[in-house]
């Protein structure tokens, strides 16, 4: 029998939501009917995540792909403290339901995309274009990356203070007559670790530590140069391959030639011999 959810269990694992409860007024049964109803797709999202993985993992320019679905515990986390954002876009009447919270909440499916060089993304980019309807783009860049090949395309451009970098993607599609959102995020593989040790420090700590955030910093711009170093030596290795192969030819057609000459050197020495 699946567990219902225990307000006291989850205020022990996310104290700073009974505030939030009590400030916006949060309904408690609408939170609860929220789990309930998330625990019964839970099993079919799962599914739908792996389905979406796979054909990402199809792609050449790939490197890995990883699919998650949201804890259930964190969605009711999420719920509350997305309530208030919800209220000032909706107005103060709004709720979080089971007949809205699907729409509301976008991340209920995640997918990462990982590919090792930065130019690869572009190729990504048209799959997922081609391949889903893609309600929203936006893209988390550093203050001061080149942010080019999103501006030509009209790409939302968000500034992290982080240093967070990540190309995110929502996405609509109908595995049965109900529509479902997914969230798609694209980036190298050196954004991954980055984006993991940050994940990792901010969710085990209320407010990172000084001495931790410089140090992330400077992280974040070492990440950054090992990106555009790395983009240097394909597109150099890329060069020396192609002088390589123009290389090859050439000698492969003096080798020709030389064969060529011999055979005919050959042949006026064995006419002259007649």
């Amino acid at each position: 029998m699946k567990k219902g959810f225990n307000i006291d269990e989850f205020l022990l694992k996310y104290p700073h939501s009974k505030e939030t409860i009590l400030k916006d007024n949060i309904n408690i049964d609408n939170v609860k009917e929220i789990y309930k109803d998330y625990m019964e797709y839970k099993n079919s999202y799962e599914n739908q995540a792996e389905f979406i993985a796979n054909i990402l993992r199809s792609q050449k320019m790939v490197h890995s792909v990883k699919s998650r679905i949201k804890e259930p515990d964190r969605l009711i986390e999420k719920v509350i403290r997305k309530t208030i954002d919800r209220k000032s876009k909706y107005g103060s009447e709004f709720e979080f339901t089971i007949d809205n919270y699907k729409n509301e909440i976008n991340d209920l499916i995640g997918i990462r995309v990982i590919h090792i060089f930065k130019d690869q993304w572009q190729e990504i980019h048209e799959f997922i274009l081609k391949t889903w309807k893609v309600i929203e783009i936006t893209a988390n860049v550093r203050a001061g990356d080149n942010i080019e090949v999103f501006a030509d395309q009209n790409i939302e451009v968000r500034s992290k203070a982080s240093g967070y970098r990540s190309v995110h993607y929502l996405v609509e599609f109908y595995p049965t007559s109900q529509k479902v959102i997914a969230e798609i995020q694209v980036r190298t593989i050196f954004e991954e670790g980055y984006g993991e040790i940050d994940h990792r420090l901010r969710y085990s700590h209320k407010e990172i530590p000084e001495i931790l955030q410089s140090n992330l910093l400077l992280f974040n711009r070492i990440v950054g140069s090992a990106d555009e170093m790395a983009s240097l030596i394909n597109n150099l290795g890329k060069e020396w391959g192609a002088k390589e192969l123009n290389l090859k030819n050439i000698i492969e057609k003096q080798k020709a030639e030389i064969a060529k000459l011999k055979k005919q050197v050959n042949k006026n020495n064995i006419e002259n011999n007649l």
